[in-house]
């Protein structure tokens, strides 16, 4: 398992070191902050012997709107790759003598020594896939590659909850409810869990586990004015959210958590059939999957998703499995955002209707498939899969930059 916290240090940095010397390492750090502030790097004391650079942006989306002055920053700094630099014309080479000042021109260099002009090819390390990862190396010029960043956070963060009884297994449950979700943030670009929250109160799902906020926590925004922007096409938003009582909260909270690292609200978890995360990205032509749907498996619950189309094949490309046997998830394959959250609407409003021995039926076999889940999660196979994956990146940055 690898320690997320301490991944650039100890894991990525001194693979560089030896296999792609001369790469300088960018990344952000604490995790999740973004600012330029916050960007940091690896080098080297001695410069002539840097030539190139790569950026870890594998915690966040890939969003040029969001992102573009960390973008900007990274290749500002790195603008000194891209001179004349010394170089040695004959083998050995005088010794060049950094120390002198004056030596700024070809004609003041000693005659085993001359310039040449280098440009820095530039990489960048995302954990998405798809059109927004093209945009930003069709901007920059830079290298892509990928891992699952998130699939190592989720198999860091939520180790040992497996040796815990703070929820019952799968097998010994009985729940009541049709499904749980978590919601806290609603600005920014995460206007999806507003319209996901419009589809559960217009068709009157609210008596299931959910937390909703009025405002924004973050960006103080009201839910209102966030689902205004859709009154084109859902004419009714805005008077369904406005007439509903919120906040909405968990049990025992006093307002939505922010709990990335860790997993809470055991007893609704116990309650529920299904886990619906609404994922950190919605829109647009992408795969970006994150901690919010490893908290089902690592529940051991069965999930419907509010994420980029498709994203159900892109969680079987890594063992796990879904359930598309027992309920409809053609939801996954729309490729209309919106009409995507309506089928995510309409399938829950559909497992809520059914009835009682209806809904045990599908618990039966539905949790067998989450039971697989946990087992892949828990037992090495998902980590075994992670490791080949970023191995191979790492082989083909080594090819790239050697």
């Amino acid at each position: 398992m690898i320690r997320i916290d301490e991944l650039y240090d100890n894991t990525f940095w001194p693979w560089l070191q030896e296999h792609a010397p001369g790469v300088r390492m960018f990344y952000c750090d604490p995790p999740g902050h973004t600012s330029v502030d916050c960007l940091f790097n690896h080098g080297y004391d001695d410069w002539h012997k840097e030539f190139d650079f790569i950026f870890m942006h594998d915690q966040e989306p890939v969003d040029l709107d969001l992102y573009q002055n960390l973008f900007d920053e990274v290749a500002s700094r790195n603008a000194d790759l891209s001179l004349d630099t010394p170089y040695p014309v004959t083998d050995p080479p005088e010794p060049f003598p950094y120390w002198d000042p004056l030596i700024h021109s070809i004609d003041m260099l000693p005659p085993s020594w001359g310039y040449k002009y280098t440009k820095a090819q530039g990489g960048i390390v995302v954990s998405e896939k798809g059109a927004f990862v093209d945009k930003l190396i069709d901007t920059y010029g830079w290298r892509s590659y990928y891992y699952f960043w998130h699939g190592w956070a989720a198999l860091d963060w939520y180790r040992g909850y497996d040796r815990t009884f703070l929820v019952k297994r799968a097998v010994t449950r009985n729940p009541t409810r049709t499904f749980m979700s978590p919601n806290r943030i609603i600005g920014g670009h995460r206007d999806h869990r507003v319209l996901f929250l419009y589809e559960v109160f217009k068709r009157n799902l609210q008596h299931n586990h959910i937390s909703a906020p009025r405002t924004c926590p973050v960006e103080h925004t009201d839910i209102t004015h966030i689902a205004s922007k859709y009154q084109d096409r859902i004419p009714d938003i805005t008077q369904v959210l406005s007439t509903e009582e919120l906040p909405i909260t968990f049990t025992n909270e006093d307002t939505q958590k922010m709990s990335s690292c860790w997993l809470d609200n055991f007893d609704a978890a116990t309650d529920s059939m299904f886990y619906v995360p609404t994922e950190t990205i919605y829109f647009g032509k992408r795969l970006h999957i994150t901690e919010k749907t490893f908290k089902a498996i690592a529940l051991e619950m069965p999930f419907i998703l509010v994420a980029p189309a498709h994203s159900l094949e892109y969680l079987r490309s890594y063992g796990f499995k879904t359930f598309g046997d027992f309920i409809d998830e053609s939801y996954d394959d729309e490729e209309d955002d919106l009409i995507r959250i309506q089928k995510v609407g309409q399938l829950l409003e559909d497992i809520d209707n059914l009835s009682y021995n209806e809904k045990q039926q599908l618990w039966e076999h539905c949790s067998r498939v989450a039971t697989h889940n946990y087992n892949h999660f828990y037992n090495g196979a998902f980590e075994k899969i992670l490791w080949e994956e970023l191995t191979a990146m790492l082989e083909q940055i080594k090819q790239d930059y050697v």
